[in-house]
Protein backbone atom coordinates (compact mmCIF):
# COMPACT_ATOMS: atom_id res chain seq x y z
CA UNK A 1 0.00 0.00 0.00
CA UNK A 2 1.19 3.82 -1.15
CA UNK A 3 0.80 5.64 1.94
CA UNK A 4 2.56 8.97 2.94
CA UNK A 5 5.93 9.27 4.75
CA UNK A 6 5.42 8.74 8.39
CA UNK A 7 7.29 11.97 9.25
CA UNK A 8 4.89 13.89 6.33
CA UNK A 9 1.81 11.77 7.96
CA UNK A 10 2.32 12.90 11.75
CA UNK A 11 2.91 16.82 10.89
CA UNK A 12 -0.31 16.49 8.62
CA UNK A 13 -2.19 14.81 11.69
CA UNK A 14 -0.71 16.90 14.08
CA UNK A 15 -1.13 20.26 12.79
CA UNK A 16 -5.62 18.84 11.82
CA UNK A 17 -5.67 18.04 15.16
CA UNK A 18 -4.58 21.62 16.73
CA UNK A 19 -6.79 23.14 14.08
CA UNK A 20 -10.13 21.15 15.81
CA UNK A 21 -8.95 22.17 19.38
CA UNK A 22 -7.59 25.49 18.74
CA UNK A 23 -11.63 26.50 17.90
CA UNK A 24 -12.96 24.52 20.44
CA UNK A 25 -10.30 26.61 23.14
CA UNK A 26 -11.86 29.39 22.32
CA UNK A 27 -15.78 28.21 23.16
CA UNK A 28 -15.29 26.61 26.31
CA UNK A 29 -18.59 27.68 27.19
CA UNK A 30 -20.34 25.79 24.66
CA UNK A 31 -18.56 22.77 23.95
CA UNK A 32 -18.48 19.05 25.20
CA UNK A 33 -15.38 17.85 25.41
CA UNK A 34 -12.69 18.55 22.56
CA UNK A 35 -12.70 15.96 20.02
CA UNK A 36 -10.15 14.93 17.46
CA UNK A 37 -9.13 12.17 15.27
CA UNK A 38 -8.47 8.99 16.81
CA UNK A 39 -4.62 8.13 17.14
CA UNK A 40 -3.49 6.38 14.36
CA UNK A 41 -0.57 4.41 16.21
CA UNK A 42 -3.22 3.24 18.47
CA UNK A 43 -5.91 2.73 15.74
CA UNK A 44 -3.44 0.06 13.52
CA UNK A 45 -4.18 -3.55 13.39
CA UNK A 46 -3.55 -6.68 12.02
CA UNK A 47 -6.93 -8.16 10.37
CA UNK A 48 -7.20 -11.33 8.03
CA UNK A 49 -3.64 -11.17 8.09
CA UNK A 50 -3.26 -7.90 6.88
CA UNK A 51 -2.80 -4.43 7.72
CA UNK A 52 -5.46 -2.00 8.90
CA UNK A 53 -4.58 1.58 9.16
CA UNK A 54 -5.81 5.01 9.60
CA UNK A 55 -6.09 7.49 6.53
CA UNK A 56 -6.74 11.17 7.09
CA UNK A 57 -8.04 14.08 5.21
CA UNK A 58 -8.10 17.72 5.81
CA UNK A 59 -9.28 21.13 3.68
CA UNK A 60 -8.02 24.54 4.36
CA UNK A 61 -11.09 25.47 6.53
CA UNK A 62 -9.88 22.52 8.98
CA UNK A 63 -12.93 19.90 8.16
CA UNK A 64 -10.73 16.91 8.52
CA UNK A 65 -11.78 12.80 8.00
CA UNK A 66 -10.46 9.99 8.69
CA UNK A 67 -10.91 6.34 7.01
CA UNK A 68 -9.75 3.35 7.38
CA UNK A 69 -9.25 0.37 4.73
CA UNK A 70 -10.86 -1.82 6.51
CA UNK A 71 -14.43 -1.90 5.40
CA UNK A 72 -13.01 0.81 3.21
CA UNK A 73 -15.04 3.21 6.17
CA UNK A 74 -15.15 6.70 7.61
CA UNK A 75 -13.87 6.28 11.17
CA UNK A 76 -14.64 10.34 12.41
CA UNK A 77 -15.89 13.41 10.38
CA UNK A 78 -15.07 16.89 12.06
CA UNK A 79 -16.98 19.69 11.80
CA UNK A 80 -17.29 22.93 12.61
CA UNK A 81 -20.94 24.20 14.74
CA UNK A 82 -22.66 27.50 14.71
CA UNK A 83 -19.95 28.77 17.15
CA UNK A 84 -17.01 27.14 15.46
CA UNK A 85 -16.94 24.46 18.10
CA UNK A 86 -15.83 21.06 16.37
CA UNK A 87 -17.63 18.05 16.47
CA UNK A 88 -17.43 14.39 15.50
CA UNK A 89 -20.60 13.51 13.68
CA UNK A 90 -20.16 10.26 12.51
CA UNK A 91 -20.18 7.34 15.42
CA UNK A 92 -17.09 4.51 15.08
CA UNK A 93 -14.31 3.49 16.90
CA UNK A 94 -11.26 4.16 18.08
CA UNK A 95 -9.19 1.27 17.29
CA UNK A 96 -9.36 -1.28 14.11
CA UNK A 97 -10.18 -3.93 15.94
CA UNK A 98 -13.29 -2.94 17.10
CA UNK A 99 -15.07 -3.02 13.57
CA UNK A 100 -14.16 -6.74 13.29
CA UNK A 101 -17.66 -7.71 15.11
CA UNK A 102 -19.86 -9.60 14.04
CA UNK A 103 -22.77 -7.39 16.52
CA UNK A 104 -22.18 -4.20 14.89
CA UNK A 105 -20.81 -4.27 11.72
CA UNK A 106 -21.85 -1.26 9.77
CA UNK A 107 -20.37 1.32 11.53
CA UNK A 108 -19.22 3.41 8.48
CA UNK A 109 -18.46 1.21 5.87
CA UNK A 110 -18.87 0.76 1.74
CA UNK A 111 -21.77 -1.65 1.98
CA UNK A 112 -22.02 -4.41 -1.01
CA UNK A 113 -21.83 -5.95 -3.23
CA UNK A 114 -25.77 -5.16 -2.82
CA UNK A 115 -26.36 -2.44 -0.16
CA UNK A 116 -29.86 -3.13 1.71
CA UNK A 117 -31.77 -6.15 0.50
CA UNK A 118 -32.32 -8.91 -1.49
CA UNK A 119 -35.14 -11.11 -0.38
CA UNK A 120 -34.62 -14.74 0.55
CA UNK A 121 -31.22 -14.71 -0.39
CA UNK A 122 -32.14 -15.45 -4.24
CA UNK A 123 -32.12 -13.95 -7.94
CA UNK A 124 -31.96 -14.70 -11.44
CA UNK A 125 -30.00 -12.69 -14.19
CA UNK A 126 -30.47 -14.62 -17.57
CA UNK A 127 -32.11 -17.98 -16.15
CA UNK A 128 -29.74 -18.19 -14.05
CA UNK A 129 -30.66 -18.49 -9.93
CA UNK A 130 -28.03 -17.41 -7.52
CA UNK A 131 -28.01 -18.07 -3.98
CA UNK A 132 -26.53 -16.04 -1.25
CA UNK A 133 -25.98 -16.11 2.47
CA UNK A 134 -29.14 -15.24 4.49
CA UNK A 135 -28.04 -12.60 7.40
CA UNK A 136 -31.09 -10.82 8.12
CA UNK A 137 -34.13 -12.88 8.68
CA UNK A 138 -34.65 -14.26 6.07
CA UNK A 139 -33.05 -12.18 3.33
CA UNK A 140 -29.32 -10.92 2.43
CA UNK A 141 -28.21 -7.95 3.86
CA UNK A 142 -25.21 -5.77 2.24
CA UNK A 143 -23.72 -8.60 0.88
CA UNK A 144 -23.74 -11.22 3.28
CA UNK A 145 -21.66 -11.86 6.00
CA UNK A 146 -18.40 -11.39 4.45
CA UNK A 147 -19.33 -8.79 2.36
CA UNK A 148 -17.35 -5.24 1.37
CA UNK A 149 -18.10 -4.06 5.19
CA UNK A 150 -15.46 -7.15 6.68
CA UNK A 151 -13.01 -6.83 3.90
CA UNK A 152 -8.94 -5.10 3.59
CA UNK A 153 -9.14 -2.51 1.10
CA UNK A 154 -5.98 -1.48 -0.93
CA UNK A 155 -5.30 2.04 -0.11
CA UNK A 156 -2.95 4.65 -1.35
CA UNK A 157 -3.39 8.36 -1.05
CA UNK A 158 -4.30 10.87 -4.34
CA UNK A 159 -3.60 13.90 -2.11
CA UNK A 160 -3.22 15.06 1.04
CA UNK A 161 -7.42 15.91 0.29
CA UNK A 162 -8.21 12.28 -1.51
CA UNK A 163 -7.37 8.41 -0.48
CA UNK A 164 -8.25 5.71 -3.14
CA UNK A 165 -9.55 2.11 -1.86
CA UNK A 166 -9.56 -0.89 -4.21
CA UNK A 167 -11.20 -4.43 -3.76
CA UNK A 168 -11.26 -7.36 -5.54
CA UNK A 169 -14.25 -9.71 -5.29
CA UNK A 170 -14.31 -13.85 -6.90
CA UNK A 171 -16.68 -15.00 -8.69
CA UNK A 172 -19.29 -16.63 -6.52
CA UNK A 173 -17.74 -14.87 -3.17
CA UNK A 174 -20.57 -14.31 -0.70
CA UNK A 175 -22.99 -16.26 -4.08
CA UNK A 176 -22.47 -13.30 -6.25
CA UNK A 177 -21.37 -13.93 -9.77
CA UNK A 178 -18.63 -12.10 -11.87
CA UNK A 179 -15.00 -11.36 -10.91
CA UNK A 180 -15.73 -7.96 -9.33
CA UNK A 181 -12.88 -5.11 -9.10
CA UNK A 182 -14.28 -1.89 -6.75
CA UNK A 183 -12.68 1.48 -6.45
CA UNK A 184 -14.03 3.62 -3.70
CA UNK A 185 -12.47 7.51 -3.40
CA UNK A 186 -13.18 9.78 -1.08
CA UNK A 187 -12.24 13.30 -1.08
CA UNK A 188 -12.63 16.78 0.65
CA UNK A 189 -13.22 19.74 -0.95
CA UNK A 190 -12.50 23.14 0.17
CA UNK A 191 -16.49 23.98 0.07
CA UNK A 192 -16.68 21.34 2.97
CA UNK A 193 -17.67 18.62 0.80
CA UNK A 194 -16.88 14.91 1.77
CA UNK A 195 -17.64 13.58 -1.95
CA UNK A 196 -17.48 9.19 -2.34
CA UNK A 197 -16.94 8.04 -6.27
CA UNK A 198 -17.42 4.67 -6.15
CA UNK A 199 -16.67 2.31 -9.65
CA UNK A 200 -16.99 -1.18 -9.95
CA UNK A 201 -16.13 -3.48 -12.95
CA UNK A 202 -16.94 -7.48 -13.75
CA UNK A 203 -15.54 -10.04 -16.08
CA UNK A 204 -19.58 -11.64 -15.79
CA UNK A 205 -22.89 -10.66 -15.69
CA UNK A 206 -23.88 -9.32 -11.68
CA UNK A 207 -25.17 -6.81 -9.87
CA UNK A 208 -24.13 -3.82 -8.44
CA UNK A 209 -25.14 -1.27 -5.82
CA UNK A 210 -22.39 -0.04 -3.65
CA UNK A 211 -23.12 2.83 -0.71
CA UNK A 212 -22.16 3.92 2.62
CA UNK A 213 -23.23 2.70 6.09
CA UNK A 214 -22.26 5.96 7.81
CA UNK A 215 -24.28 6.96 11.22
CA UNK A 216 -24.56 10.30 11.68
CA UNK A 217 -25.43 12.56 14.64
CA UNK A 218 -24.59 16.16 13.67
CA UNK A 219 -24.67 17.52 17.54
CA UNK A 220 -21.59 15.21 17.27
CA UNK A 221 -20.94 11.40 18.56
CA UNK A 222 -22.66 10.80 21.85
CA UNK A 223 -24.28 13.83 22.31
CA UNK A 224 -27.97 11.87 22.51
CA UNK A 225 -30.87 11.40 20.37
CA UNK A 226 -31.36 12.27 16.52
CA UNK A 227 -35.17 12.59 17.01
CA UNK A 228 -34.61 16.51 17.46
CA UNK A 229 -32.87 16.64 13.93
CA UNK A 230 -34.74 18.40 11.13
CA UNK A 231 -35.02 15.93 8.15
CA UNK A 232 -35.80 16.96 4.80
CA UNK A 233 -36.47 14.41 1.85
CA UNK A 234 -36.93 15.46 -1.83
CA UNK A 235 -39.35 12.33 -2.29
CA UNK A 236 -42.80 12.52 -3.13
CA UNK A 237 -43.04 8.59 -2.50
CA UNK A 238 -40.82 5.43 -0.61
CA UNK A 239 -41.32 2.19 -0.66
CA UNK A 240 -43.46 0.26 1.21
CA UNK A 241 -41.87 -2.86 2.75
CA UNK A 242 -43.73 -6.61 4.14
CA UNK A 243 -43.20 -7.42 7.98
CA UNK A 244 -39.06 -8.76 6.93
CA UNK A 245 -38.27 -4.83 5.01
CA UNK A 246 -38.40 -5.94 1.62
CA UNK A 247 -40.18 -3.28 -0.54
CA UNK A 248 -43.68 -4.17 -1.52
CA UNK A 249 -43.08 -3.39 -5.45
CA UNK A 250 -45.30 -0.55 -4.54
CA UNK A 251 -44.32 3.31 -4.63
CA UNK A 252 -46.72 5.15 -2.20
CA UNK A 253 -47.39 8.76 -1.94
CA UNK A 254 -45.83 10.30 1.11
CA UNK A 255 -48.22 13.30 1.68
CA UNK A 256 -50.67 12.87 4.56
CA UNK A 257 -48.49 10.35 5.96
CA UNK A 258 -45.58 9.53 8.35
CA UNK A 259 -43.36 9.47 5.74
CA UNK A 260 -43.79 12.55 4.30
CA UNK A 261 -40.50 14.45 5.00
CA UNK A 262 -41.10 17.27 1.32
CA UNK A 263 -39.92 20.35 3.85
CA UNK A 264 -38.03 20.38 7.19
CA UNK A 265 -39.71 18.46 10.18
CA UNK A 266 -38.11 17.08 13.59
CA UNK A 267 -37.48 13.41 12.91
CA UNK A 268 -39.04 12.55 16.65
CA UNK A 269 -42.44 14.22 15.46
CA UNK A 270 -44.27 11.16 13.80
CA UNK A 271 -42.38 8.40 15.06
CA UNK A 272 -44.77 6.72 17.04
CA UNK A 273 -47.78 7.26 14.63
CA UNK A 274 -49.77 3.88 14.44
CA UNK A 275 -48.50 3.40 11.60
CA UNK A 276 -47.98 -0.25 10.13
CA UNK A 277 -44.99 0.33 7.86
CA UNK A 278 -43.12 2.48 11.11
CA UNK A 279 -43.93 -1.27 13.18
CA UNK A 280 -41.85 -2.86 10.69
CA UNK A 281 -39.46 -1.10 10.40
CA UNK A 282 -39.62 -0.36 14.21
CA UNK A 283 -38.63 3.41 12.88
CA UNK A 284 -37.81 4.83 9.90
CA UNK A 285 -36.00 1.63 7.76
CA UNK A 286 -37.55 2.85 4.57
CA UNK A 287 -36.12 3.18 0.72
CA UNK A 288 -37.31 6.93 -0.90
CA UNK A 289 -37.76 7.40 -4.34
CA UNK A 290 -35.95 10.78 -5.35
CA UNK A 291 -38.06 13.37 -6.97
CA UNK A 292 -35.39 14.79 -9.33
CA UNK A 293 -34.88 18.17 -7.70
CA UNK A 294 -31.53 19.05 -8.78
CA UNK A 295 -28.44 20.66 -7.44
CA UNK A 296 -26.05 21.01 -10.56
CA UNK A 297 -25.70 17.62 -12.55
CA UNK A 298 -27.01 15.51 -9.05
CA UNK A 299 -30.18 14.73 -7.09
CA UNK A 300 -30.67 16.73 -3.98
CA UNK A 301 -31.61 13.74 -1.71
CA UNK A 302 -31.79 15.21 1.51
CA UNK A 303 -31.05 18.03 3.86
CA UNK A 304 -30.27 17.27 7.25
CA UNK A 305 -29.78 20.13 10.32
CA UNK A 306 -28.49 19.50 13.88
CA UNK A 307 -30.99 20.83 16.35
CA UNK A 308 -27.74 21.74 19.04
CA UNK A 309 -24.98 22.70 16.46
CA UNK A 310 -26.47 24.36 13.69
CA UNK A 311 -24.40 21.77 11.69
CA UNK A 312 -26.58 21.20 7.94
CA UNK A 313 -25.45 17.97 5.86
CA UNK A 314 -26.75 18.14 2.43
CA UNK A 315 -26.82 15.19 0.42
CA UNK A 316 -26.28 15.23 -3.62
CA UNK A 317 -26.34 11.78 -5.34
CA UNK A 318 -26.18 10.01 -8.58
CA UNK A 319 -28.92 7.91 -7.53
CA UNK A 320 -31.99 6.93 -7.54
CA UNK A 321 -33.38 6.61 -4.23
CA UNK A 322 -31.87 7.43 -0.17
CA UNK A 323 -32.49 4.46 2.55
CA UNK A 324 -33.30 6.70 5.80
CA UNK A 325 -32.48 4.84 8.59
CA UNK A 326 -33.45 6.24 12.28
CA UNK A 327 -31.13 4.02 14.50
CA UNK A 328 -33.90 1.62 15.44
CA UNK A 329 -31.70 -1.13 16.54
CA UNK A 330 -28.94 0.42 18.41
CA UNK A 331 -29.36 -0.85 21.81
CA UNK A 332 -26.08 -0.35 23.92
CA UNK A 333 -24.41 -2.94 22.03
CA UNK A 334 -20.57 -1.53 22.12
CA UNK A 335 -18.56 1.71 23.22
CA UNK A 336 -17.83 4.40 20.68
CA UNK A 337 -14.51 6.51 20.17
CA UNK A 338 -15.52 9.14 22.93
CA UNK A 339 -16.50 6.62 25.72
CA UNK A 340 -20.36 6.73 24.97
CA UNK A 341 -22.32 3.67 23.79
CA UNK A 342 -24.31 3.45 20.62
CA UNK A 343 -27.60 3.98 22.53
CA UNK A 344 -31.02 4.17 20.99
CA UNK A 345 -31.57 6.06 18.09
CA UNK A 346 -28.61 8.30 19.00
CA UNK A 347 -26.75 8.14 14.97
CA UNK A 348 -29.05 7.79 11.66
CA UNK A 349 -28.16 6.72 8.33
CA UNK A 350 -28.83 8.31 4.54
CA UNK A 351 -27.78 6.28 2.09
CA UNK A 352 -27.70 7.01 -1.28
CA UNK A 353 -29.38 3.87 -3.16
CA UNK A 354 -30.81 2.16 -5.96
CA UNK A 355 -33.66 0.12 -4.67
CA UNK A 356 -33.65 -2.86 -2.09
CA UNK A 357 -34.25 -5.94 -3.58
CA UNK A 358 -34.30 -4.47 -7.53
CA UNK A 359 -32.74 -7.87 -9.17
CA UNK A 360 -36.10 -9.43 -8.02
CA UNK A 361 -38.32 -6.52 -8.71
CA UNK A 362 -38.05 -5.97 -12.36
CA UNK A 363 -40.56 -2.69 -12.39
CA UNK A 364 -37.32 -1.05 -9.93
CA UNK A 365 -34.06 1.02 -11.68
CA UNK A 366 -31.87 -2.34 -12.65
CA UNK A 367 -28.58 -2.71 -10.99
CA UNK A 368 -27.45 -5.07 -13.10
CA UNK A 369 -24.07 -4.58 -14.56
CA UNK A 370 -22.43 -6.44 -17.85
CA UNK A 371 -19.11 -7.33 -18.37
CA UNK A 372 -17.41 -4.10 -20.49
CA UNK A 373 -19.42 -1.54 -18.82
CA UNK A 374 -18.51 0.41 -15.90
CA UNK A 375 -20.53 0.84 -12.80
CA UNK A 376 -20.12 4.43 -11.26
CA UNK A 377 -21.92 6.69 -9.43
CA UNK A 378 -20.80 9.64 -6.84
CA UNK A 379 -22.57 11.12 -3.83
CA UNK A 380 -21.74 14.69 -1.81
CA UNK A 381 -22.19 15.16 1.38
CA UNK A 382 -21.92 19.42 2.01
CA UNK A 383 -21.50 20.70 5.08
CA UNK A 384 -22.51 24.08 6.37
CA UNK A 385 -24.23 26.10 9.50
CA UNK A 386 -27.19 28.09 10.36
Amino acid sequence: MNRLTMSSFAIFLSIGMWSCQQSSTSNKEKTQELVSLPDSVQFRDTIKGEEVSLYTLRNKNGMEVALTNFGARIVSLLVHDKDGVCRDVVLGFSKAADYHNPTEKYFGPVVGPFGNRIANGKFSLDGVEYTLPVNNGPNTLHGGLDGLHFQVWEARYLSDKAVEFTCSLSDGQEGFPGNRAIKVVYSLSDDDELIIDYEGKTDKKTVLNLTNHAYFNLNGEGSGTILNHQLQIFADKFTPVDSTLIPTGELRDVKGSAFDFTILKEIGRDIEQDDEQLKFGKGYDHNFVLNGTKHEAYNYACQLVGDQSGIVMDVYTEEPGVQFYSGNFMSDKVTLKNGATDSFRTGLCLETQHFPDSPNQPSFPSTEVAPGQLYKTKTIYKFSTK
